[in-house]
Order: structure tokens, then C-alpha cells, then sequence
């Protein structure tokens, strides 16, 4: 921020010069950018600001800092100005539709002002801060703002349709024209908050008045503008529209509606002394009530253990009265009443900070050297790394690609009741449909086989590919991000079609869930990616999918031959890990393993095999294993044959094979009756 050093002293009894300014202002939190010496005795320094302090993005509130650090007076203006016109509630209304968004909205009038340059006390405030002055009023206007930070409109009142101010949102599409030379009319929506009179609108709200009601060298009638809006609302509206102001950044920062009605006053003093007229009385307003002065409390032993100074309960006393923030001890407790222009102060360790500040951060002890305990990994990240170690092992190679992808390339990868998500440009545009050009991804797959192909032009073949990586889209309204493990992997005919990625899959789900885990896979065909598809379900939650990658997804990714890829949801997989393993002893006794080769529908899956032998509850059955499928001659075609492997085990004794006879034959005759089985001999 630009202040001049003799501006700041008209507040501070004695005064400061310009080296003590800095050097105090520093000690605050406000360092100093830059200096430079004007004509006469005046200085122009820069200070940097912090987005907290909104209320020292002014003359004033510097002051109040410099004078709390050095014990000087501080002076700030005292406004008085007696009313001598009509009411003026007679002379124009105020309405205000968003009382959230403009928490007080107040109206003055001045009638019977002369527009005429501003004295040379006035220009030379101005300038000395790099402002260039224009008339008395606009003056007068923005000398407020960097006197007391409060920014203010001034209306010609003979230009406001129907003498009426409204406070209300901008209607889609609504046209208007910013004060300025060379501006630009610009578009509104319904998020915009405007000042408005019966006919259009005459202002951005805190962020730039109107050309139409603007002061010229004919105006004679004043409104007098001071509220306080929504910071995030004019941040929104100032970023959409590309427009900035110095209300805006000061609106941004925050201004409490207890600091509105003194600087209302302050400026109509001046605009009585530098344009005359006649002041109608009263205020006409409406808004939501002010809030009461909020209340924040500070263990003096906490402070000082935080600080590590043994400061004394008087002196901490005596810095927060001088920041006005009225305290009062009870035991060892300060408690205080925030003042209106320190929107930054909420709980305990504000207060801490302050007498910190107030003491001097150089004061402060320095420990040279610090005790560091390093925290054991989390089970997460544990898991991730098991997880990538494991497809290492497995002869996977890990990618790291980039969020945004194709267009063209996300639309085949979503599910029904889903749609891509786009990125917000500057003018609030959103790409969000297929033709839009660069999306974020709502799958990793696209990502993975845009790098197997890549690699398959550059001679490298039979890859394999991993990426653990976040997934956005819009489904049914909401924003859905997931964070997903991804792999694909071209097929080789030792793979036998997807039974190579489905061990991978199992084996990932085993080491992290551990060895009991209940593992489906299930053919589906919701996902138009993958063809044959199924989901997977560990433990009876659905985590992800399997499948081939549907020719028609192959050939845009110029891919010529098969690719499997599966895609699972990490969160659930990583959230029990390690997983709970129980140590078993190994067995006493030999095994008796059987073969059952059943010649079975094509549409028929493993799963129901595997259902129908566990069912049966046979006994001493220890496990039950997918061997092979055959296909061809001389079984008949939309049949298969499947070979399955039982194992049986007794806990005392050795199993001879005439003792599974029984439960081998029974398996046989429920695959005959639940599957239609024809049990190959």
C-alpha cells in the first residue's frame, strides 16, 4: 500500500518521520517495499499488506498500529456536520433484497453541491499516494477510502431513476457501463450484486459505480453511498468481469458494518467544506442489524508459555488497550472486546499474536536447534507402497500422466448418468461437454493406453502399465472424485484372455485385505469400455471393474491388439491395511485331491461351480480350485468343458481316496442337476 508519511502524522501526536514509520511498521507486519522522496519535506513509502488486515489498507489504520508500538497519541478524525435540509427518507428510499450480501446499505443527500476542483491540500494527499485528482466530490471520496478505508459512492441524484436505490441481484444477461474513460459495457449474471435505482442498474456492488449516475460539472444533488458487502461476492464478481478498483480490493479484505455510519460522516463533512450545499437529515438505510462486538479471551501462563518471554500481566494489559481492544483481567484470564475494524481476531492465539507483535518479533527467543520425533509411516501409505512394489514384482511398469485429457478421449469412459468435468476459465466459462476441448479425466484407463500405444509405435510390446491417480466427473449433479488404481496390460496367449490380469487382481486383494478375503468377479456390461466386462466385489463391496478393452475404445487409441485393463477404487483397499492375519499350523496329514472336468453352458461362470461345491458342505473339503477351460472339438459349440479341483483333508488321520468316493460322487450329481452339467469320464 502507498501512504505519505506527512498524511500518517495528521493522525499521530508527535509526529513520526518517515524512517520511524517504516521502521515501526516493519515491527508491526507491514515491511516496507519501497521509498521515495517527494517534492517539500513529504515522503511516499509502499508497505506490503497482508489479506487479514484489511482495516491497514489505510492512512488511519497504520497510525493506529505506530501509535500502539510507540506510545504516541493517536488522533483520528472526529466528523461533525448538522443537518439543515428536509428529512432525507422524503428525498429518496433505499431497498435492500440481499441483506446476506450487503449486510447495511446507508443513503445521505446533499443538495445544492457546486462541482469545482479540489483545493491543493486535497490534490496533494492524492498525488502524494500516485492518485490522480479529478473534482472536489470524487475527491473527497477517495480521500476517505485511504484516510479511513472505507469506500464510498457518490450518485447524481438527478440522474437516479425515481430517486430509489435497490440492492439487489443482477438479472441474466443485464447490460451496463462502468465509470471510466474508454470502458466497456459489460454482460451481468445472476450471481453479480448491483446498486440499482428504478430502471437499471448504477453500480457494481463495492466494486465500480455507473456511468449514467456518475458526478459531472452539472451536478448539484448528492447520494452518498457507504455499505459494506460480501467479500467473496465482489472477489467473484471483480475476477469474473475482469474488473478491478481499490473498493474492490479493500471489499475483499473485509469491512465490518459497525465501521460504515463514521466514515458516512467523515466524508460528508468533507463534501460540505469543499463543495457546500445542504445536508438532509437523517440516514436512510436498510440491512441486517449490526452485529454485537464480538469477544475473545487469553490465559495470561498460555501467552507467556506460547512466547516464551516472561512478560508481565501490566504489560500485556497496556498493548491491548493501546490496539483497543478495552481488556479487563479476571484471575489469570484477559478478556476482550474486539473492535469492529479487526476482523482477523477470533479466538486465543490471535491475542497471543498481537502481544507478540506489540513486544517485537526480534524479541522473541531462538531455539537454534529443534527435537524432531520422525512418525512412523502411515498404514496408507504402507499399502500404496505394498502395492506398487507387488506389480513391480508382477513386471508392471508405473506411469505418472497428466490429470487433463482429451475430450474425445473421456466421453467412451463414462458410465451412464455421468458427465465430463471441464475447467473454469477467467470469464467463468465452463468446458464441461465432449466438444470442449481439455477435461479433467474420469478414468485413468485413457491416460494408460494413450502411453501403450505410444510405446507399442516406438517397437515395444507386450507392456505392462500401472497409475494410481485421481478420477473426476459429474454424476447426477455432483462432483465425484475418486482416486483410482488403473492397469492395463496387452494380452498374450499365455495369458489365456483376462485370466492373467485376474490373478493380479487377486493377488493385489489378498495381500491387503489378507488371504480370506471373498473375491467375486462378476460379468457386466454397464461400462461400454470394456467388452467382455465384470465388476469386482472384495467382501461383498463393489471396488472396480475387469475386462477387455471393447475394439471400438482399441482402435481410437490406435491400438491393434487385445488389452486388458482393470480399474479399482484405492480407499478401500488401503483403509484395513495391514490386514488382520491369523498363523495357522501346517498340516499333519496328507492330502486327497480330485479332478472333475464338466462339460457346462458358455454362459454358465467359475462362480457358480465354486458355489455349488461349497454349498454342499462336504466333508473334510478343504479347498476347491479352477484347473482349466477347453473349448472346441468334439464339445459342442456354446459349451464348455471346466476342470476343477477338490482337495480333501482329515485333521487326524490319512485320507485314502475310496474314503472321498462318497463326497466326490455326490459333487458329481449336484453339477449334473444345478448345472446341467455332462461330467466328462
Amino acid at each position: 500500500m502507498l501512504t505519505s508519511a506527512n498524511w500518517m502524522n495528521e493522525y499521530l501526536d508527535p509526529p513520526a518521520t518517515a524512517h520511524e514509520q517504516a521502521e515501526m511498521l516493519t515491527r508491526a507486519g507491514f515491511p516496507l517495499e519501497a521509498s521515495e522522496p517527494l517534492s517539500g519535506s513529504d515522503v511516499r513509502q509502499d508497505y506490503e499488506m497482508t489479506s487479514n488486515r484489511g482495516d491497514c489498507v489505510c492512512h488511519v489504520g497504520l497510525a493506529r498500529e505506530i501509535a500502539a508500538i510507540s506510545g504516541r497519541r493517536f488522533r483520528p478524525p472526529g466528523p461533525a456536520s448538522a443537518a439543515t435540509g428536509p428529512p432525507a427518507a422524503g428525498v429518496v428510499s433505499v431497498t435492500n433484497h440481499e441483506p446476506e450480501l450487503c449486510p447495511l446499505y446507508t443513503a445521505r443527500v446533499i443538495r445544492g453541491a457546486r462541482v469545482r476542483p479540489s483545493p491543493d491540500w486535497l490534490a496533494d494527499r492524492l498525488r502524494a499516494i500516485d492518485q490522480l485528482p479529478r473534482n472536489n466530490i470524487v475527491d473527497a471520496s477517495n480521500f476517505v477510502l485511504f484516510e479511513l478505508g472505507q469506500p464510498t459512492h457518490v450518485f447524481d441524484l438527478a440522474r437516479l431513476e425515481g430517486s430509489q436505490i435497490i440492492v439487489r441481484r443482477a438479472a441474466p444477461g443485464e447490460a451496463f457501463l462502468p465509470i471510466g474513460e474508454g470502458a466497456a459495457e459489460v454482460e451481468l449474471s445472476a450471481a453479480d450484486l448491483v446498486i440499482a435505482d428504478a430502471r437499471q442498474a448504477v453500480a457494481i456492488a463495492g466494486v465500480k459505480g455507473g456511468a449514467p449516475t456518475a458526478v459531472s460539472d452539472t451536478t448539484t444533488d448528492l447520494l452518498i453511498e457507504a455499505a459494506t458487502f460480501d467479500p467473496v461476492a465482489v472477489r467473484n464478481t471483480s475476477r469474473r468481469l475482469g474488473i478491478d478498483s481499490d473498493s474492490s480490493y479493500r471489499f475483499e479484505r473485509g469491512v465490518h458494518a459497525g465501521q460504515v455510519n463514521a466514515a458516512a460522516d467523515r466524508l460528508v463533512e468533507l463534501l460540505l467544506d469543499l463543495a457546500g450545499g445542504e445536508l438532509c437529515d437523517g440516514v436512510v438505510s436498510d440491512g441486517a442489524p449490526i452485529p454485537p462486538p464480538r469477544r475473545a479471551s487469553m490465559r495470561i501462563e498460555r501467552c507467556r508459555a506460547i512466547l516464551g518471554v516472561p512478560i508481565t500481566d501490566e504489560q500485556m494489559m497496556a498493548w491491548l488497550e493501546a490496539l483497543e481492544f478495552a481488556p479487563t483481567r479476571d484471575g489469570g484470564v484477559i478478556h476482550c472486546t474486539v473492535p469492529v475494524h479487526r476482523l482477523d481476531i477470533d479466538r486465543e492465539i490471535d491475542l497471543v499474536e498481537e502481544v507478540g507483535r506489540m513486544m517485537g518479533h526480534d524479541s522473541l527467543p531462538v531455539t537454534e536447534t529443534i527435537e524432531v520425533r520422525v512418525a512412523a509411516p502411515q498404514p496408507t501409505e504402507l499399502a500404496r507402497q505394498a502395492v506398487n512394489d507387488g506389480l513391480v514384482g508382477m513386471g508392471f511398469v508405473e506411469t505418472i500422466t497428466h490429470g487433463l485429457i482429451e475430450a474425445q478421449h473421456a466421453g467412451p469412459f463414462l458410465l451412464p448418468g455421468s458427465q465430463v468435468l471441464g475447467l473454469e476459465d477467467e470469464g467463468g466459462q465452463t468446458a464441461g461437454h465432449a466438444q470442449a476441448g481439455t477435461v479433467l479425466r474420469p478414468s485413468v484407463l485413457p491416460s494408460l493406453l494413450r502411453v501403450l500405444a505410444h510405446n507399442h509405435d516406438n517397437g515395444v510390446a507386450h507392456l505392462r502399465l500401472f497409475e494410481s491417480a485421481a478420477t473426476f466427473e459429474l454424476h447426477e449433479g455432483t462432483n465425484v472424485e475418486r482416486e483410482m488404481l488403473a492397469l492395463v496390460t496387452d494380452v498374450e496367449p499365455a495369458d489365456e484372455g483376462l485370466r492373467g490380469l485376474r490373478g493380479v487382481i487377486e493377488r493385489l486383494l489378498e495381500m491387503l485385505l489378507g488371504p480370506d478375503v471373498a473375491i467375486t468377479i462378476e460379468p457386466d456390461s454397464t461400462a461400454s469400455w470394456l467388452s467382455p466386462g465384470a465388476v469386482v466385489t472384495a467382501d461383498g463391496r463393489r471396488i472396480g471393474r475387469l475386462g477387455m478393452i471393447a475394439a471400438d475404445t482399441a482402435r481410437m487409441f490406435h491400438l491393434d491388439g487385445e488389452v486388458a485393463a482393470a480399474e479399482l477404487e484405492i480407499k478401500p483397499l488401503t483403509g484395513r491395511y495391514p490386514p488382520d492375519t491369523e498363523a495357522r499350523a501346517l498340516p499333519s496329514f496328507p492330502a486327497v485331491e480330485r479332478d472333475v472336468s464338466a462339460i457346462v453352458d458358455e454362459a454358465i461362470p467359475w462362480m457358480r461351480f465354486q458355489g455349488v461345491v461349497v454349498g454342499l458342505g462336504l466333508e473334510h473339503l478343504e479347498a476347491v480350485e479352477f484347473v482349466s477351460t477347453f473349448r472346441g472339438r468334439p464339445i459342442a459349440a456354446g459349451r464348455k468343458s471346466v476342470t476343477l479341483r477338490v482337495r480333501f483333508r482329515a485333521p487326524d488321520r490319512t485320507l485314502v481316496h475310496e474314503s472321498v468316493d462318497v463326497q466326490v460322487n455326490a459333487l458329481v450329481k449336484a453339477l449334473e442337476t444345478e448345472l446341467g452339467a455332462e461330467i466328462r469320464r
